[in-house]
């Protein structure tokens, strides 16, 4: 029998507590993402669709969301709070960077100034419509990595009146660039000169090199959708705030089509 003596009771509760996962509840983690309130989420967690590091969940689990990996059937929850995710409707006559020396104005301008934001590809200074910004860098590289066959869907006006079925079948095809070949294209032409065109690369003014090639030049152009992401509500020069499911289908690689789809109410500002 050892002589040394038993320590108290405080000692052992709090030598017990060190050993247990640190961190925030897992409830309050998942409320702060967009899950529902914290009952909710507890029902989830109770529910068994909670996974810690490939585990099972239980009520009371806390995590370190810098170290733990939480997935919520079978999707990691991913979204930090110190990140945003913004969706501009870039005007005609705007940059896309975050400074021009010629002093033209840029789509950060448009944005609020904190927390600084850059943007997820480009859109070149006369194509209008939907540009992703955030400061969540594994974010934007994933979105706009080729890999990821992310689609991006304009809405183009073209020169020379109605488009032929040949020059049609030529840009859903691929037409040579000189950079290559581009990748075949979904084409539609809603009206004689009016285009809808998807693609998946990102080739510096795609769309209107494209449309030049089958003798069409682009007079405008809009891009109308991101992935899974449409929006129609959302004035020239105005941003709103990604949604959660918006967020998580990007991340997923979702290709979406038009289905708006439902979360958060959309804020949009100026």
């Amino acid at each position: 029998m050892s002589d040394t003596p038993e320590p108290p009771l405080w000692e052992q509760w709090a030598e017990a507590s060190r050993a247990l996962p640190q961190g925030e509840r897992l409830q309050k983690v998942l409320a702060t993402r967009g899950f529902g309130s914290r009952r909710v989420c507890e029902e989830i967690i109770a529910a068994g669709r909670v996974k810690v590091n490939d585990e099972v969940a239980v009520l009371g689990r806390r995590v370190d969301v810098d170290v733990d990996r939480v997935t919520v059937d079978g999707e990691p929850i991913g979204i930090r709070p110190d990140v945003v995710y913004y969706l501009l409707n870039k005007p005609a006559g705007v940059v896309t960077t975050a400074h021009d020396p010629q002093g033209r104005p840029t789509i950060v301008d448009l944005v609020p100034p904190e927390p600084r934001v850059f943007p997820v590809g480009r859109l070149d200074i006369e194509t209008e419509g939907l540009i992703l910004l955030t400061n969540d860098g594994d974010f934007a590289q994933a979105i706009a990595h080729p890999s990821r066959g992310v689609e991006k869907e304009y809405l183009a006006h073209v020169q020379n009146g109605k488009v032929s079925p040949a020059g049609l079948r030529r840009l859903r095809d691929g037409v040579e660039l000189d950079d290559g070949l581009t990748a075949p294209a979904d084409v539609s032409q809603p009206e004689p000169g009016v285009l809808r065109i998807t693609i998946h690369e990102g080739r510096n003014r795609q769309v209107r090199r494209m449309c030049d090639a089958i003798g069409h030049p682009v007079e405008r152009l809009v891009r109308v959708r991101i992935g899974p992401i449409a929006e129609r509500d959302l004035p020239p020069g105005q941003w709103r705030e990604l949604r959660i499911d918006e967020v998580r289908a990007l991340g997923r690689g979702d290709r979406g089509g038009r289905r708006r789809d439902r979360g958060r109410p959309i804020r949009s500002k100026r």
